[in-house]
């Protein structure tokens, strides 16, 4: 959730912020990541803001084996998140 004390233009500014760094480049991620992040991220408690922004500061061949089920993160938050955002998007494959 928002502070309450930021302003619309404070809000936003962080929403393009984290729409910018949710932007991968690789094609498969941002398929699944872009959409989460302005869709789902603005309504994300501040817990779940935070696993977000933990599963962002990996590596994109992590994250895709992740996604795509090569691979599970050991992190069972990260692992919740993950499952959140194939939930929300289609899954890659």
């Amino acid at each position: 959730m928002t502070n309450s004390g930021e302003s619309k233009e404070e809000t936003g500014l962080a929403e393009r912020r984290m729409w910018w760094r949710s932007r991968r480049g690789l094609r498969e991620l941002d398929l699944l990541l872009l959409p989460f992040v302005e869709d789902v991220y603005p309504s994300l408690s501040d817990v779940d803001r935070a696993v977000y922004l933990r599963l962002l500061d990996n590596e994109d061949p992590e994250l895709l084996a992740w996604f795509t089920g090569r691979a599970v993160p050991l992190d069972p938050e990260l692992s919740a998140m993950i499952t959140l955002i194939c939930a929300h998007g289609r899954p890659v494959s």
